[in-house]
């Protein structure tokens, strides 16, 4: 399959290039390269289908439209169906199953699985990066996450992390000024800072700030802070640890429901909404609306995620996101594979830009924050955007080996069971979590 790989790359990218010399592109600047016109030809008769959900539909049949005029003789069919849907279809079946569509939108976390399994085509993602624009060094972004050796297996579609989101109205009743950081363990009301560490996708904040391994891969091997022994953290890790622990005492005493794995997103909701307590939480820009809605559009702030810190280290999280992806049944038909490509380079093309995050709520990593905040948008989806890109920049590649799905279900468990242990101080605390990655790692080869 290699060898047929790098061949039918090769003869794709006969195609690819043409459509670099001769189409449309954008600099680093930003500025349309002068071009003279010209299509590059990919077969008639050559068609592929593109998932593409509810929402996103009108975008995408836009981008088809163009890339049929480009191209006479091709067509896009777009299969409308959510992304994750789409997925479940693919881990019930495989990507030979006619209701997969030959190019679709994938989260960067099931990459490893979609390689291991031969589920994508090789793509020209340098190619596809320089025709674009904005890339000062791709396999510095995160489309150097997306190889396999030497070859490129998806292409970044868009930039995802955590931000904070402030409502300005309970921080006036409660005295908080929110224009400076805003410290847990300062916090006088235990809901003031909505966390609900116990699981593992808000729980990374903290430990990332601390420098607290959840599980990290070095060379092939794999480790994990918290089979250590609690006396082996340095201070910040002690500090930092402490009050995770500390914040959990705090709710506990307050009998909240925050470390309730069910009853805690109920909690945050009512907490945050104008009246409530709750004055700053993370949360993903998905989700600004939703917040939005409870605080009031007046009461509204965004900020980076390091404007909340914990044992005085700023909070900070992944730099995740999503990639489009080739069905691997269309690598060896040049024909398809291009006109995959071209569907590509349209969706992301830098032009429309704006119009693909009001569509998909999607932001570029290559497009220049001005882009967004000079545009027509919302004043608050600028500062949902320009605030992505500050916590972007100062968060972590997220982990994206497959060995990293055991974390999730081992760190919610021991964080639960301090409930029921009632740990009398974070050491004691600590020694539950160490039993409990203890044990994952004995499972992880």
């Amino acid at each position: 399959m290699k060898k047929n790989r790098i061949l039918s790359l090769l003869l794709a990218l006969v195609l690819v290039l043409s459509l670099v010399a001769c189409s449309n592109g954008k600099d680093n600047g930003g500025k349309a390269k002068e071009t003279n016109g010209e299509t590059a030809s990919i077969a008639e008769g050559t068609e592929i289908t593109v998932q593409a959900e509810e929402g996103w539909k009108d975008y995408y049949q836009a981008a088809a439209e163009r890339v049929e005029k480009a191209h006479p003789g091709t067509k896009v069919n777009l299969s409308i169906k959510g992304a994750f849907d789409h997925l479940e279809v693919i881990q019930n079946t495989d990507t030979t199953n006619k209701d997969v569509a030959d190019l679709y939108a994938l989260p960067a976390d099931r990459f490893e699985d979609y390689k291991t399994n031969e589920y994508l085509a090789a793509l020209p993602a340098k190619e596809i990066a320089e025709k674009l624009g904005g890339y000062s060094d791709f396999d510095k972004s995160l489309g150097g996450f997306f190889k396999d050796g030497d070859d490129y297996l998806a292409f970044p579609y868009n930039i995802e992390t955590l931000v904070t989101f402030v409502n300005k109205a309970n921080a006036q009743t409660a005295g908080v000024d929110v224009e400076k950081p805003l410290e847990v363990a300062n916090a006088k009301h235990e809901a003031e800072i909505l966390l609900p560490l116990f699981d593992a996708w808000y729980g990374v904040a903290p430990n990332l700030a601390g420098g607290l391994e959840l599980l990290a891969k070095k060379d092939s091997a794999f480790e994990s802070t918290y089979t250590g022994a609690y006396a082996d953290l340095n201070d910040t890790q002690k500090a930092v640890f402490g009050e995770i622990y500390n914040y959990w005492k705090k709710h506990r005493e307050a009998n909240s429901a925050l470390f309730d794995d069910e009853a805690a997103w109920g909690y945050v909701d009512k907490e945050f909404t104008t009246g409530g307590n709750g004055v700053a939480l993370i949360a993903g820009p998905w989700d600004a609306g939703k917040f939005q809605g409870l605080a009031g559009a007046e009461n509204m702030e965004v900020k980076p995620i390091n404007h909340i810190t914990v044992a005085g280290q700023p909070l900070k999280h992944w730099q995740g996101g999503w990639a489009l992806v080739a069905n691997s049944r269309i690598e060896e038909d040049t024909n398809k594979l291009a006109l995959a490509v071209a569907m590509i380079e349209e969706i992301l093309n830098p032009n429309h830009a704006v119009d693909l995050y009001k569509a998909t709520g999607k932001i570029l990593e290559n497009i220049d924050v001005k882009v967004y905040t000079d545009s027509d948008l919302s004043q608050f989806d600028k500062d949902v955007i320009s605030n992505v890109f500050e916590s972007y920049k100062v968060s972590e590649p997220r982990p994206l080996f497959k060995e990293f799905g055991k974390v999730w279900d081992t760190w919610k468990n021991g964080v639960l069971s301090w409930n029921t242990v009632n740990p009398a101080d974070a050491e004691a605390a600590y020694k539950e979590l160490n039993a409990s990655f203890t044990s994952m790692m004995q499972s992880i080869k």
